[in-house]
C-alpha cells in the first residue's frame, strides 16, 4: 500500500487508470461474494483518496463513487455500511474547483431508502439508519456549499432528503431535548450511533446552511411529511421540529417559514379541529421565536389569516348548534366537536395574543387597529365579517373573542401619550361595544381601556373594589399629567364619562363588573386627573349617587346598591389621592354612618352572597349620602372650580343611543318593516278632539310666558358654567338627529330605481308588476363601466 500511494503521489497522472483497474477487481469480487478482497480494495481507494489531492484526482473519483454505488447497491448491510464510510471520508475532503459533470442523485435516492430500513434484526437495521443518514450528511456537505450542486435543493431531493431525517426522528423517545443549537442532544456516550439524535443534527445542518431562496422547499416536505403520518393530532413532534427549524435557520429567514404554517392552514381550513389546533399550536412557537427578531413583512398577514380562521371556527361551531337543534336528539359527537372549536379558537387567541405581545410598540398599536377593524359593530359598515349570515349569538361570539385576543395584545403596552393610544377610529367602536346589553363583552372592553390606561402597572395595587383605609400605603407611582393627556381628555373626556355612567345602571352587572368601573375610574384619577377632570370625576360619582336614588329606570335593588357601593370606594379612594383634609372627612363620615346603619351600601357587604337588602332607599336620610353642597365647600380654593359642582352630569346623547346596536339583527329587521306599514293610505290618523278647556288653554299666555323665561334662563346658565366639552356635545347631538331625520324622509319618499325584474306599485289595492326593459333604463354616467 505504501509503495502504490508513492508511486500515486510520483505519477498522478497513472491515478485514473489505477482506479478503473481497483473498480474492476472489486466489481468482481462483489459478484463472487468475496467480501475480504472488496474490504482491501476499498481501503486502497480510500488511502489513495486521502493521499492525492491533485488536479488529476477528478478521473479517480469517477471510479470511486461508482465502486461506493456498488456497494450500495448490494444487499449485504455489511457492504453497505462500507460503502456509506467510504463515501462520508470522501465528503469531508474539500476539493480546490468545481465539478462540473459529478451528480448526486443517486445516493440521495440510496441513503435515504436505508434510512427508511426495515430489517428484521434490530441492531443491524440501526447500523443501515444510522448509515444512510451519514450518507445523507455527506451529501449535504458535499453540495450546499457548491454553487454548481444547487440541484440539491430542488424539490425531488428535498422531498427525499427531509422526510428520511424525520422519519428517524420520530423514534426519539426524548422529545424534550430540542433547544437553541448548541445544546447538546446526544444524551449518551453511543449518541453517535443514534439515529434519532443524529438526524436532528443532520436537520439542523442543513436548514442552518438553507439560503433565502431554498427556505420554502426545505419547509414544505416537513409540512407534508407531518401530514401523512398524522403528526398534528397530538402535535408534540411537530412542535419540535418547527423548534429546531426555528433555531436552526438565519434569523431574517423567520418569516418564511411563518408564511408556509399560514398557506398550510389555509389549505386545511376544513380539517378536523385537532389538525386545525395542532397547527394553530405550531404557528404559536413560530411565532414565540420569530417575534424576538424580525419577522419581516408578514405581521398583518399572520393576524389576518388568524382572525379569518377564527371567523370560520365560529361558523363551524354555531352550524353544528344549529344542526343539533333541529335534529330530535343530541348526540355526545355534536358536543365533542362544539369543545374542539373551542380548543382551536383559544389556540388562535392565544397565538394572536403571544405575537402582538412581543411586537415593538408602533406595530403594537398598527395590529390593535387591525384587530378593532375587524370587530363587527351594529350600526357601523363592516365589510370584514357578515354579521347577517351568523346571526346575533355568532356575532357576539366573534366580538367576545377579538376583544379577548386584544386584551392580550394590549398587555403590557405602555403608550408615552394616549392620543397614540387611543385614536378615535380605535375608541368608538370600542365604546359602542361598552353600551352592548352583554356583561362579558363591557367587562372585556374594561379590561382593553384598563391594558391601556394603566402606564405604571397601579390596577393590581387596587386589588378589587373595597373601601381602602390608606391610600399612600399602596405606593401608587404617577407623573406629571402631560400637554397631549390633558388634551386628549378634553376631547374624549365626556365619551368617556358617559360609557362608565351609562355602564353602571345595566341590570345584568356582577361583581366583577363593579369591580372593573372602579379600577377604571381609579386609574383615570391616577393618570389622566388635573383640577378639571377631578370635579368632572366628582359630578359622575354624584349623578351615580342621584340616578340610583331616583331610580327612574325601575333598576334592581341589588345594582342601586351596588352603584352607591361603587361610588363610596371612588370618592374614599378619590378624596386621598388629591389630599384634601376637608374632602377626606365628609367622605369618612359618610362611611361610618353606613357601615352602622347602611352596610349594604359598602362594597364589603353589597357584594357578599346573601346580603341582606332594603326595600327602599330614602333620600331623606342625608347623612348616608354624600352631599354635593359639602363636597363643594370642601374643594373651595386653589385650583379647583367648586361651582362646576353645581351643574349636574347628564350623559349627553350621541349617535350609539339611535343607532340599532343593542338590538339583534332580527329586530332592526322587523323595525324597518314595520316602519312602511303605518304610513298606508287606509290608515288615517285620529283627530284631536277640540274642547272649551284646549281653546282657552290656547288663548291664555302668562304661563306660557313665565315657562319660556325660566327655560330661557336656564338655557343662559348652561352656556355660561357647563364645560364647553358638554356643551359641543349637545350641539352635535342636534345636528345628527336633525340629519338622521332627513335620511328617514328620504328613504320613505325616494323610490327604487327600476329594474329589468320588475317593480311592485300597488294601485287601487292591487300590486301589480312593472318590468322595464334594461335598454329603456337611465343609469347614472358614474354606474357605467
Amino acid at each position: 500500500m505504501e509503495k502504490l500511494t508513492f508511486y500515486a503521489v510520483s505519477a498522478p497522472e497513472k491515478l485514473d487508470r489505477i482506479g478503473a483497474y481497483l473498480a474492476e477487481r472489486l466489481s468482481r469480487d462483489v459478484v463472487r461474494h468475496r467480501y475480504g478482497y472488496v474490504v482491501i480494495a476499498m481501503e486502497a481507494l480510500d488511502q489513495l483518496l486521502m493521499a492525492c489531492h491533485s488536479q488529476s484526482i477528478k478521473p479517480f473519483v469517477e471510479s470511486f463513487l461508482h465502486m461506493v454505488a456498488k456497494l450500495l447497491e448490494s444487499r449485504e448491510p455489511d457492504l453497505q455500511v462500507l460503502g456509506t464510510n467510504s463515501f462520508v471520508k470522501f465528503a469531508n475532503i474539500e476539493e480546490d474547483t468545481p465539478s462540473y459533470h459529478r451528480r448526486y442523485d443517486f445516493f440521495v435516492s440510496q441513503f435515504s431508502a436505508m434510512c427508511h430500513s426495515t430489517h428484521e434484526d434490530p441492531e443491524t437495521r440501526t447500523r443501515i439508519r444510522v448509515a444512510g443518514i451519514k450518507g445523507l450528511q455527506g451529501v449535504v456537505r458535499k453540495t450546499v456549499n457548491d454553487e454548481l450542486q444547487a440541484i440539491i435543493w430542488e424539490p425531488q431531493h428535498m422531498d427525499k432528503l427531509i422526510p428520511s431525517m424525520l422519519f428517524n426522528m420520530q423514534d426519539a423517545e426524548d422529545l424534550d431535548r430540542v433547544g437553541p443549537p448548541g445544546t447538546p442532544s446526544e444524551t449518551g456516550q453511543d449518541g453517535e450511533e443514534n439515529p434519532a439524535s443524529l438526524a436532528e443534527s443532520c436537520f439542523r445542518e442543513l436548514l442552518g446552511r438553507a439560503a433565502y431562496g431554498n427556505m420554502n422547499n426545505a419547509v414544505r416536505p416537513v409540512l407534508v411529511h407531518l401530514d401523512n403520518h398524522r403528526l398534528w393530532e397530538p402535535n408534540e413532534f411537530a412542535v419540535s421540529c418547527f423548534r429546531i427549524i426555528m433555531y436552526s435557520i438565519q434569523a431574517q429567514h423567520s418569516h418564511h417559514v411563518i408564511q408556509q404554517v399560514l398557506g398550510h392552514l389555509d389549505t386545511h381550513n376544513k380539517n378536523t379541529p385537532r389538525m386545525r389546533a395542532g397547527i394553530v399550536q405550531v404557528l404559536l412557537e413560530t411565532v414565540a421565536i420569530a417575534a424576538k427578531g424580525s419577522v419581516g413583512p408578514t405581521v398583518l398577514e399572520v393576524f389576518n389569516t388568524l382572525l379569518k380562521h377564527l371567523r370560520m371556527s365560529v361558523d363551524f361551531e354555531l352550524g353544528e348548534n344549529s344542526r343539533r337543534n333541529s335534529g330530535a336528539s343530541v348526540s355526545s359527537s355534536g358536543r365533542v366537536k362544539e369543545s374542539e372549536e373551542r380548543i382551536v379558537q383559544n389556540a388562535i387567541i392565544q397565538t394572536i395574543g403571544f405575537f402582538g405581545g412581543n411586537l415593538p410598540d408602533y406595530q403594537r398599536a398598527e395590529v390593535m387597529m387591525f384587530i378593532m377593524g375587524k370587530v363587527p359593530v351594529y350600526g357601523t359598515p363592516c365589510h370584514t365579517l357578515d354579521t347577517v349570515k351568523i346571526g346575533h349569538q355568532g356575532t357576539k361570539r366573534i366580538q367576545a373573542m377579538l376583544l379577548s385576543s386584544l386584551i392580550m395584545v394590549t398587555s403590557g403596552f405602555k403608550s408615552k401619550t394616549m392620543v397614540a393610544a387611543l385614536p378615535a377610529p380605535f375608541l368608538d367602536p370600542l365604546f359602542s361595544i361598552s353600551l352592548m346589553e352583554d356583561c362579558e363583552l363591557r367587562q372585556l372592553v374594561l379590561e382593553i381601556l384598563l391594558n391601556i390606561i394603566d402606564r405604571h402597572d397601579n390596577r393590581a395595587k387596587l386589588r378589587g373594589i373595597r373601601i381602602i383605609p390608606n391610600v399612600a400605603a399602596l405606593k401608587i407611582k404617577r407623573e406629571k399629567i402631560s400637554k397631549q393627556d390633558v388634551g386628549f381628555m378634553k376631547k374624549h373626556g365626556q365619551q368617556l364619562y358617559r360609557h362608565i355612567f351609562l355602564g353602571c345602571k345595566e341590570e345584568d352587572n356582577g361583581h366583577k363588573n363593579f369591580e372593573l368601573l372602579f379600577t377604571t375610574l381609579a386609574v383615570l384619577t391616577i393618570e389622566l386627573a388635573n383640577e378639571e377632570v377631578v370635579v368632572d370625576l366628582i359630578r359622575l360619582a354624584l349623578a351615580l349617587q342621584d340616578m340610583s336614588l331616583a331610580n327612574e329606570e325601575n333598576m334592581p335593588m341589588v345594582i342601586r346598591c351596588g352603584i352607591m357601593a361603587l361610588v363610596a370606594a371612588y370618592l374614599n379612594f378619590l378624596s386621598q389621592m388629591i389630599a384634601n383634609p376637608a374632602f377626606c372627612q365628609h367622605v369618612s363620615k359618610v362611611i361610618e354612618m353606613r357601615n352602622l346603619e347602611a352596610p349594604y351600601l359598602l362594597p364589603e357587604h353589597i357584594f357578599r352572597e346573601k346580603c341582606p337588602l332594603p326595600n327602599c332607599l330614602e333620600k331623606e336620610d342625608r347623612s348616608l349620602y354624600f352631599q354635593t353642597v359639602d363636597l363643594a365647600e370642601c374643594l373651595v380654593g386653589p385650583g379647583y372650580n367648586a361651582e362646576r359642582l353645581s351643574i349636574p352630569y347628564i350623559p349627553q346623547v350621541t349617535d350609539e343611543d339611535r343607532l340599532t346596536r343593542r338590538k339583534s339583527l332580527v329586530d332592526t329587521i322587523s323595525l324597518q318593516v314595520d316602519f312602511p306599514s303605518d304610513s298606508l293610505p287606509d290608515k288615517s290618523p285620529l283627530a284631536e278632539e277640540i274642547t272649551f278647556e284646549t281653546l282657552k288653554k290656547a288663548i291664555d299666555t302668562t304661563g306660557l310666558e313665565e315657562q319660556e323665561k325660566e327655560k330661557r334662563r336656564q338655557v343662559m346658565e348652561k352656556f355660561q358654567k357647563a364645560p364647553f366639552e358638554e356643551i359641543a356635545a349637545h350641539c352635535e347631538s342636534k345636528a345628527n338627529m336633525l340629519h338622521d331625520r332627513l335620511a328617514q324622509i328620504f328613504e320613505l319618499t325616494i323610490r327604487p330605481p327600476p329594474s329589468p325584474s320588475g317593480v311592485v306599485s300597488i294601485a287601487a289595492g292591487h300590486a301589480q308588476h312593472q318590468s322595464v326593459p334594461v335598454y329603456e333604463m337611465k343609469f347614472p354616467d358614474l354606474c357605467v363601466y
